[in-house]
This record gives structure tokens, C-alpha cells and sequence, in this order.
């Protein structure tokens, strides 16, 4: 954004030699504006909680479909998923999505 910010003001703005300067300014300051926004980017994925895949389910509720001894069916949201609990629940009883291992979800009574 510098760089293209600076080449208008060149070209369509500044006399020559300040249109120069303010081209050869904004050539050197661009490497600089893609380091921080990298930096402010990568910062903002890793505060931002995932809302899609496998980890978003983790932490949700789940009703029992099926019953889960050792494995069995849940509802999420509406959909199906494969469930496995090491404790065994049965229909209808409420369990938390405690973690994702392929298309199955590991589920925890609460």
C-alpha cells in the first residue's frame, strides 16, 4: 500500500526530484510493511478460536443418538457424528465433545 501510495504521489502529484525521493522512500519502506502486517496477521490467527473442522466441535454439546459402549452416535448441531466414550452413556443423555480422532469425536458425559 505504501509503495503504490507513493508512486501515485510520484507520478501524479510531486515535481521532479521529490517525486523520486518519495518513489525510492516508499521502495525501501515497503519491505517493512509486509513484515508487520505478516506479523499482525499471523498474531490474529492465533488469538482467533477456529469455527470450522474438526476443532471448532471440541467443547460443544452433544445429545446421545446411539448408545456410545465404547462407541455409538451423537448430534451436534443437528448433525450425526461416529462417537466413542470411554465411559459409556446411553441414549438421549447429554455428553461434551472432548476431542476429534478422524470423523470421530471423543464425547464425555457432563
Amino acid at each position: 500500500m505504501i509503495l503504490l501510495l507513493s508512486i501515485y504521489l510520484g507520478v501524479f502529484v510531486l515535481d521532479s526530484p521529490w517525486s523520486i525521493v518519495v518513489i525510492v522512500v516508499g521502495c525501501l519502506l515497503e519491505p517493512v510493511e509486509i513484515a508487520f502486517l505478516r506479523r499482525w496477521s499471523k498474531r490474529m490467527g492465533e488469538r482467533s478460536k477456529p469455527v470450522t473442522g474438526g476443532e471448532a466441535m471440541i467443547g460443544k454439546r452433544a445429545e446421545v443418538v446411539r448408545e456410545c459402549r465404547p462407541t455409538g452416535t451423537v448430534r451436534v448441531d443437528g448433525e450425526l457424528w461416529n462417537a466413542r466414550s470411554t465411559e459409556g452413556v446411553g441414549p438421549g443423555e447429554q455428553v461434551r465433545v472432548a476431542g476429534v480422532e478422524g470423523l470421530t469425536l471423543l464425547v464425555a458425559p457432563l
